[in-house]
């Protein structure tokens, strides 16, 4: 589905500043002696990189030379993150109080029929021109760990998104109302947690028309595949188990057939579970909708297990994948330590980020070597991984390698194979590195006992934790209220713990990736105290 691929920007950075001595605290002048097979020799500890800074998206345009420009900017900023409404195509679409409200609420006795004292004094709805700042720290350097800036003074503007909440004005009557929900994509825990709220919400607003739509974006075109219709009383309990009650799939139609079918079926809200290229897809949809002049609202729900999704803090099932990685690094840990020359590697998600990577690394506290797509690294030769590891079994006896699946692909013979999403088709990086391991000690006459562990399909397929349900329940809830506001072709996210509203357009500008000079890559580079393989 070409049509429904996100186009991925550019990053622009500033060149490092030049340093002409080299400081204390600059690791790459830092050296250790280390005694392998008896030799003594030294080598550089970890080097890190000088500091860049990422520029915003239309930054290489602007005139710093203009005294204006730091207004321009901002109003472009607007122009960018003005969400889209329904207004904009029916200047005339007639607003309604919203059915929103704590009186929905069932009352135990008849003394509360008409509600309670306490729905008088609620102040739940959120204000149209309520704001979220979608960055809190300002840099007063480009070389400050991390740094973000617009220009290369650093220049503080303040960037505002919309909040995310219930309106008291409402664009849609629930009883004309028909939702589907779609999950797209590979499985994420929370899937249900998130249909469950979107139900639940909706039959608060007063919708009696739910349906699912089975199996992605395929549900819309297969003739045997039908609509799966939705109540409470369906969904009450779907969170306790992991999975899509729904289905998942890559690929699927056109995005004029499934328009098509969603004008037939008289869908006018959809809400859409999944990543990039599903959000780029939901944004296609979205915009054919308005072409045809459709009173549609379209809301996407981030879902990658990744953490890839830009401008947000986190996605939903990305903590649950963090925690169920330890159970692997664990057993990794405790095989390798339990055997002589021992080495655990263990392989967790990240096609282009190494999120899940890090923080799981961070989090163990068990690991010694950490490998993401973001950092290049040399298996073989003087400052590789396999000459680390070599010092590793002489200084401790065991090692545990923690590599994300997108990582060192420079290493694997290339395919240009792709999957029904578009995504190209990975080389595996952790049979990669298991099979060099072995050879390497073997060729030195001092064989290693690698253990090697990939719990990938089993973190995709378990249910949320705490964390994660919190997160997909207000997301959840956010999507309908968004939809009932009138808001289409936006995604719901969580943006300095608040939530909020972004056009989709831009989070799927590119993919998030780890800043290697961000503090959280260094804390990681800290714990596991890991040299650079270049």
């Amino acid at each position: 589905m070409d049509s429904l691929s996100p186009v991925i920007g550019q990053r622009l950075t500033l060149p490092a500043r030049a340093s002409a001595t080299p400081r204390l605290c600059d690791r790459s002048f830092l050296f250790r002696s280390i005694i392998i097979g008896g030799a003594s020799r030294k080598f550089p500890r970890i080097r890190v990189k000088a500091v860049t800074n990422k520029l915003g998206s239309y930054s290489s345009s602007i005139d710093f030379s203009d005294p204006d420009w730091k207004s321009k900017y901002q109003k472009d900023f607007e122009a960018r993150f003005n969400i889209p409404h329904l207004t904009d195509v029916f200047p005339n679409a007639v607003s309604y109080p919203s059915t929103f409200c704590l009186k929905m609420r069932t009352p135990v006795t008849e003394e509360f029929a008409g509600g309670y004292p306490s729905d008088e004094a609620w102040h739940g709805y959120i204000n149209n021109n309520d704001r979220v700042l979608l960055k809190v720290i300002h840099f007063s350097s480009p070389t400050s760990a991390g740094a973000e800036c617009i220009d290369p003074g650093c220049t503080w503007v303040e960037q505002w998104v919309h909040r995310a909440g219930p309106r008291e004005k409402i664009y849609f009557k629930p009883e004309e109302v028909k939702a589907a929900i779609v999950t797209c994509g590979g499985l994420c825990p929370g899937l249900n947690d998130v249909i469950r709220q979107v139900v639940i919400t909706l039959e608060i607003y007063g919708v009696k028309k739910i349906v699912g739509i089975p199996f992605g974006y395929r549900g819309f075109s297969d003739q045997d595949l039908a609509e799966m219709p939705l109540s409470r009383k369906v969904v009450q309990n779907v969170h306790l188990s992991g999975g899509s009650l729904l289905g998942v799939s890559r690929g699927g139609p056109t995005v004029s057939e499934i328009v098509d079918r969603m004008e037939d079926r008289g869908i006018n809200m959809l809400f859409v579970l999944g990543g990039n290229g599903t959000h780029a897809g939901a944004n296609a949809i979205h915009d054919e909708c308005r072409r045809r002049k459709m009173k549609v609202a379209v809301v996407g729900v981030p879902k990658t297990i990744d953490n890839d999704i830009m401008l947000m803090d986190k996605t939903f099932g990305f903590d649950t994948a963090v925690e169920e990685a330890q159970r692997a690094i664990n057993s990794a840990y405790i095989e390798a330590h339990s055997a002589y020359r021992g080495i655990g590697v263990v392989k967790l998600m990240g096609r282009s980020s190494g999120f899940i990577a890090m923080q799981a690394s961070l989090a163990s506290g068990q690991i010694d070597i950490c490998l993401i797509p973001e950092v290049p690294f040399n298996l073989h030769g003087p400052h590789g991984v396999l000459t680390h590891l070599k010092y590793l079994l002489a200084t401790k006896g065991s090692a545990v390698v923690c590599v994300a699946e997108g990582a060192g692909q420079n290493h694997l013979e290339k395919t240009n194979a792709k999957d029904a999403s578009g995504n190209i088709v990975l080389g595996d990086i952790g049979v990669h590195i298991q099979q060099e391991i072995k050879k390497y000690f073997k060729e030195m006459g001092a064989p290693a006992d690698v253990k090697y562990i990939d719990p990938t399909y089993m973190i995709r397929a378990c249910r949320a934790n705490a964390s994660d349900g919190i997160l997909c329940t207000v997301l959840g809830q956010n999507a309908v209220h968004g939809a009932f506001a009138g808001y289409s072709g936006i995604t719901v996210g969580i943006c300095n713990t608040h939530y909020v509203y972004f056009p989709i357009p831009e989070v799927i500008s590119q993919p998030r990736t780890v800043d290697p000079n961000s503090r959280m890559w260094h804390r990681c580079l800290t714990s596991t105290g890991q040299p650079d393989f270049l």
